[in-house]
């Protein structure tokens, strides 16, 4: 017999699928009408397949948004672990393509996100994933992800359990973008175990800045690019953030942790 708790999170699971259908609807609609503009509007997913979508930021988008929009009621929660963020503004830049070619696939990366709660260091896979570390190397070395807050954190253990914290949104926007996209990449066999770094998106081969760190084993289709691994000592942070709950009764929605990129380098090795 299901319970009403059970029953609960899966209500409110195939409430979000619903609204992941009407933005990615909304999101054709906009990418059409901004191409006929040549206004390069790049639409990011805020978070992937279970986890979230994003589109354009056009009146329809906003209304879908609020209807869907997690309830800010209040929440037990553990105490903010998290230390405040460094002073600084989030980007504001945009590029209307993918940036060269720079990383050397046969080389170790290191991306490491500087946060307010302490450090997260990802192993990156250049090999794999080229395209996309070499676009991580270039948004650190622009400062893009500085001052940047990650937006949404889910705990959904069923039906199929979600456990995921999403960043790379400089102002903290369900849509926010570099303004170019890239093709998916190492997605043949993809799972996403604790300790993932994977791509958000809304479809194929739209990936953009948002990224996801998986913080507990988690179900997710071949969707959403594994580009990289949280180490030992950044596990040890992600799971301090997690343990701060969610600031959503229904396991989706802001974290309750004031997680802020303070800085986000990537180094060669």
């Amino acid at each position: 017999m299901v319970s009403s708790e059970q029953r609960r999170k899966q209500l409110a699971r195939e409430k979000y699928e619903r609204y992941l259908q009407r933005k990615e609807a909304a999101r054709r609609r906009a990418r059409v009408r901004n191409t006929a503009i040549a206004v390069g509007v790049v639409l990011v997913l805020a978070a992937g397949g279970a986890y979230a979508a994003t589109g354009g930021l056009n009146g329809d988008e906003k209304k879908d948004e609020a209807a869907d929009k997690p309830s800010k009621a209040p929440t037990s929660k553990a105490p903010d672990p998290c230390d405040e963020p460094a002073k600084g503004k989030p980007s504001d830049k945009q590029w209307k393509k993918e940036p060269a070619m720079t990383v050397d696939k046969s080389a170790d990366y290191t991306m490491k996100l500087e946060t307010s709660c302490g450090d997260i260091p990802v192993e990156m896979d250049a090999d794999k994933a080229p395209h996309t570390v070499n676009s991580f190397n270039f948004l650190a070395g622009e400062k893009y992800f500085d001052h940047s807050p990650c937006h949404r954190m889910t705990a959904l253990p069923q039906p199929k359990p979600l456990y995921v914290l999403q960043c790379g949104s400089p102002k903290g926007s369900p849509a926010g973008g570099p303004g170019y996209e890239l093709d998916d990449e190492n997605l043949k066999g993809a799972e996403y175990p604790a300790g993932t770094v994977a791509m958000a998106n809304s479809g194929p081969d739209t990936g953009g800045s948002q990224f996801f760190l998986v913080y507990k084993d988690s179900a997710l289709p071949p969707n959403y690019t594994p580009f990289g691994k949280v180490t030992d000592s950044g596990m040890k942070v992600l799971k301090k953030i997690a343990g701060a709950g969610v600031a959503a009764p229904q396991g989706d929605g802001p974290p309750n942790a004031t997680v802020v990129i303070d800085k986000a380098t990537v180094r060669k090795s």
